[in-house]
């Protein structure tokens, strides 16, 4: 009789081990497969710690903030944005968009590329910042949502600041050797010391020569200067971006004068509503 109890409980705890082993096995087997979360909230503002800043012109910096391990994704969709918090001169708050200039694919930070404005209340908080402060962000924010092939072609067309969900949308298709979408891009600003991510726009058309077109367009040209002078007119983007037809798109971001300009071109030219979209 003890013999039996005494095999009953051997099975009975075998079986238990087993379980238990198994178990284990799965849950390793799902966290292994599984794909990092983001570090973002679209509820709630959520801090990250400034590791540099690194000053491009007079006054335009890029800032590199850390994420919580060296393999988190910030999570943030392809042509969507973030809402940064900070404080005015005046030590009011204050909420203002931008577009991180890294993917997913860059793991462990996100980075920022900032024009400070004299009177910019959020310039002044981005100008004060030192390595070692925090950042309050919020997301992801924004209409728009890129699914890889979802166009032909997109032509984009940029003022100023407004490059970066332009250059995030372009970085993140030619960075995929499974879409070929084509990117037509005329991008505008004062004068060349305006442009921003001059660099990286130049690395791209180059390494992309096939899938990546970019023409600037400046108010005051060099003596030297093979681009567009003046404002982007209808011209130009008959000439530099797709035609209208239902498989491309005209994506557009720059000051708000300029967005409205465009928006009558693109009329006038026959592209229809669903053909444009404004940052």
């Amino acid at each position: 009789m003890e013999f039996m109890q005494g095999q009953r409980l051997e099975t009975t705890v075998a079986i238990a081990v087993a379980v238990v082993a198994v178990a284990a096995g799965a849950a390793y087997l799902f966290l292994r497969s599984r794909k990092p979360g983001g570090c973002l909230d679209p509820e709630n503002f959520r801090e990250f710690k400034l590791v540099e800043k690194r000053q491009l012109s007079h006054n335009v910096a890029k800032f590199k903030f850390a994420l919580p391990t060296p393999t988190s994704v910030l999570g943030l969709p392809i042509g969507q944005h973030i809402s940064c918090r900070g404080q005015d001169a005046a030590g009011e708050e204050v909420i203002k968009p931008y577009t991180p200039t890294t993917l997913d694919s860059d793991l462990g930070y996100f980075e920022l590329v900032i024009k400070m404005y004299p009177q910019g209340r959020m310039s002044h908080h981005f100008r004060e910042m030192k390595v070692g402060d925090y950042l309050s962000v919020k997301g992801p924010k924004g209409r728009f949502k890129y699914q890889p092939g979802q166009v032909r072609a997109f032509g984009m067309i940029a003022g100023g600041s407004g490059i970066t969900p332009m250059f995030q949308v372009a970085r993140a298709i030619l960075e995929n050797p499974k879409d070929n979408t084509k990117v037509h891009l005329i991008y505008a600003n004062v004068t060349c010391d305006d442009i921003l991510l001059k660099e990286e726009l130049d690395s791209m058309a180059k390494n992309y020569p096939d899938r990546f077109k970019i023409y600037y367009v400046l108010n005051q040209p060099p003596e030297v200067w093979d681009g567009g002078v003046g404002f982007v007119s209808k011209e130009m983007i008959q000439t530099h971006c797709p035609s209208p037809a239902a498989d491309i798109q005209i994506l557009r971001c720059g000051p708000p004068p300029m967005n409205k300009a465009m928006a009558a071109h693109l009329d006038d030219l026959g592209y229809t509503k669903e053909m444009q979209f404004q940052f």
